[in-house]
């Protein structure tokens, strides 16, 4: 029983973290909706009121100042829109 303790908790972080890319990809089709390049700052801004969970805002914080196309910033932040 100790193993599957051991076993669940590694796979808890992991299972954390897929379920972060929703809000973010659904975030990402929005704002870029028409448009071609958005500012880090407009990207954190809006996942800001969108009420993102810290760990992604921490994420869209630390991205160098710059435009960014929806991909580029789907790769750099692990979403899954292209």
């Amino acid at each position: 029983m100790t193993n599957a303790a051991a076993t669940d908790a590694p796979a808890g972080p992991e299972a954390g973290d897929e379920p972060d890319s929703r809000p973010l990809d659904e975030l990402l089709d929005d704002i870029y909706h028409g448009q071609e390049r958005i500012s880090q700052a407009t990207i954190y801004r809006r996942a800001v009121a969108a009420e993102l969970p810290a760990a992604l805002l921490t994420r869209i914080a630390a991205l160098p100042e710059g435009e960014y196309a929806v991909d580029e910033v789907a790769d750099q932040l692990g979403g899954t829109v292209t």
